[in-house]
């Protein structure tokens, strides 16, 4: 009698590369984590090695708790110079290694500490991959003051922007921002895209990582961890 496994789920998918992530961390090294259902994985991994992990860099204060509650203890981005590393998931991620990130809120903090990496490892599962960035909707952190504006910005460009609510108020990032997610773009120049938005008054950040794209994808696939390399 044959028999046939189960396919992996997507959490144990995220379970597989947030373990593969760990052979980018060296002895010693302060390590950048991002924020996020798969980047949690990856902590729960560091767990099993945190004795050799000197402290950690957080995009997010539930990140920073959930290092802390596994005793890596946590530096504030400004008391770090370099990191050798940082590993964070993405909402989309293409050919090139750009990326759509910020569907959990905290893209402005991911983006400065991907710009303190020397190398970006992205965790992802393989329903991540795409030709085209676009089809996820684009996060973008605004200035509440200058929402609306930035929304009819997108609206030239043939987007929906939608200001993100929590529990039906305006979702409040860390920062004290709001987010608008943009639908319907078609982003074929991802550094251009993202140059651009950043002009734009009230912009505080784009969702696309192109100028701080991913170097490494590890990629959950129903084979197996995929190396993508950029």
């Amino acid at each position: 009698m044959t028999t046939t496994s189960s396919p992996l789920t997507q959490d144990e998918l995220k379970a597989m590369v947030g373990q593969a992530a760990l052979r980018y961390i060296a002895p010693g090294d302060i390590v950048g984590v991002g924020t996020g259902s798969t980047v949690n994985k990856f902590i729960d991994a560091l767990a099993t090695i945190k004795d050799q992990v000197r402290a950690a860099v957080s995009s997010s204060e539930a990140s920073t708790a959930r290092l802390q509650a596994i005793g890596i203890p946590v530096l504030d981005a400004n008391a770090v110079e370099q990191l050798s590393v940082y590993v964070d998931g993405a909402d989309e991620i293409d050919g090139h290694g750009y990326m759509i990130k910020g569907g959990g809120a905290a893209l402005t903090r991911e983006k400065i500490v991907a710009a303190l990496a020397q190398r970006f490892v992205c965790i992802a599962d393989e329903s991540k991959r795409v030709a085209t960035l676009g089809q996820f909707p684009l996060p973008v952190e605004v200035i509440p003051m200058a929402a609306q504006q930035i929304a009819r910005r997108f609206a030239a460009l043939g987007g929906q922007a939608t200001l993100r609510l929590k529990d039906g108020q305006p979702l409040v990032t860390d920062n004290g921002q709001h987010i608008l997610d943009v639908h319907g773009l078609r982003i074929t120049d991802p550094l251009a895209f993202e140059s651009a938005v950043n002009q734009w008054p009230g912009v505080v950040t784009v969702g696309v990582f192109a100028h701080q794209k991913a170097s490494v994808c590890l990629l959950g696939t129903a084979s197996g961890v995929e190396t993508l390399t950029y």
